[in-house]
């Protein structure tokens, strides 16, 4: 983490999961306030039938600019409170690595969120992740039919779309369109339809509490109170309109669609791209093409075209070391 005195205090308060100033101004405006979990909490109103938002940050603990951008909301927020027209969670995800400005502690907490974990069980992200479905059940139990679960990340490496999302397939079609709308307003340049789960959070919110979750890609990777916020502008505007229940705005261009043609899964050690880790995201290969090899299996390009996202050789043997995208529309 940056050197706790330079950062301004909103910022400081979230990257420690520090509520304590936020919780009290939601508290003396009327709002139920709770912190389930340490890094967790939850903001709502006696009225009923007010949407049910999710916001997570940090669940890599090396992506800090989406903590800042929700530290300067939430700030904004608890200094107005009766402009919050949702209920509302807070997330900040690997609260741990945040503290040691590491990617994460064992393991990579967004591959948590399933059932079957095998030698990731013992790991601080594995139990991390128990508490963090513990209370994401708690808050989607008493919640309406509106439900958003959005998770903010920002990128390794460099994009051809520099900012992007990951929507599940299995989100019902009419909370799926107000999904995609919304992640117009907010500049998202592309989406990747994703039929099946590689244990992200953002999927296990869609999966078993019904939400409109995605993972959203948010620029490039910075230093906490380095990073340059204008990256964000869009996202920041977007989230804070839809927080406060204002009307969405007619956003400038839709986002490409993409849907996952496969996904390549790091079978063994002796795993080995094509490429190098440092390819960009939405990088297009030809039919043919090799994209890995490990051992007997040599995976190739199935369509005339696909794109190459998250390419990583470093994963654990029996992760996801990278997936490929056709282009939709």
């Amino acid at each position: 983490m940056a050197d706790n005195q330079t950062l301004p205090p909103a910022v400081r308060a979230l990257a420690e999961a520090d509520f304590s100033a936020v919780a009290r101004s939601f508290e003396q405006a009327g709002f139920a306030v709770a912190q389930p979990a340490d890094g967790i909490l939850t903001i709502r109103s006696e009225q009923q039938g007010r949407p049910a938002i999710l916001v997570s940050v940090g669940v890599h603990g090396d992506e800090t600019g989406p903590i800042e951008l929700v530290a300067y909301l939430l700030d904004a927020l608890a200094q107005e409170p009766q402009a919050l027209q949702v209920d509302l969670m807070l997330c900040v995800g690997n609260i741990g690595a945040i503290r040691q400005a590491k990617r994460f502690i064992d393991a990579d907490l967004n591959r948590m969120f399933r059932t079957e974990r095998g030698t990731l069980a013992g790991t601080a992200e594995a139990a991390r992740a128990d508490v963090m479905i513990a209370a994401t059940t708690e808050f989607f139990e008493s919640a309406g039919k509106q439900r958003w679960h959005l998770d903010l990340h920002t990128a390794i490496r460099p994009s051809v779309y520099p900012t992007f999302a990951i929507v599940p397939d299995l989100i019902a079609d009419n909370a799926k369109q107000q999904l995609i709308g919304w992640l117009g307003e907010a500049a998202i340049g592309a989406i990747i339809m994703n039929p099946s789960s590689a244990g992200t959070y953002s999927y296990y919110s869609a999966e078993h509490h019904a939400a409109a979750g995605t993972t959203i890609e948010l620029g490039r990777i910075g230093t906490l109170g380095q990073n340059d916020l204008t990256q964000f502008e869009d996202a920041k505007l977007a989230l804070d309109r839809l927080l406060r229940g204002k009307a969405p705005v007619q956003a400038a261009s839709r986002p490409h669609v993409f849907k996952v043609a496969q996904n390549i899964i790091k079978l063994s050690d002796n795993f080995k791209m094509a490429f190098g880790k440092e390819t960009q995201n939405f990088t297009a290969l030809k039919k043919g093409d090799e994209i890995a090899r490990d051992g007997d299996t040599v995976y190739t390009v199935q369509h005339d075209e696909e794109l190459v996202v998250f390419p990583n050789p470093d994963v654990r043997v029996g992760l996801r070391a990278g997936m490929m995208v056709t282009r939709v529309n």
